[in-house]
């Protein structure tokens, strides 16, 4: 499983955002990370999010920590990530 690190792009997987990809700009503690969308590409705001909200996946930007939501566009942009990140993932709720 890939490591919850700056730049790391997740895709939520709990929540109103449910389903949307995000990158990892900050890392909080053991438990929280700063995420952004940048809002205005996958629709997630900038937040604080519990780690086990989110589904590393295999691919990363390379930010600074802290970076605003325009640094990350840019390096997102710049790898041909925009469309993917737009893109929404169907989350399988768990049946009881």
């Amino acid at each position: 499983m890939p490591a919850i690190e700056v730049g790391r792009i997740c895709v939520k997987v709990k929540g109103r955002e449910a389903g949307s990809k995000c990158v990892i700009v900050d890392i909080i503690d053991d438990n929280f990370v700063l995420v952004t969308g940048p809002k205005d590409i996958s629709g997630v705001k900038r937040r604080r999010v519990n780690i086990l909200h989110l589904e590393p996946t295999d691919k990363k930007i390379d930010i600074q920590k802290g970076a605003s939501d325009e640094e990350v566009r840019k390096k997102i942009e710049e790898a041909g990530l925009t469309d993917y990140m737009k893109e929404r993932i169907k989350i399988k709720i768990p049946t009881l």
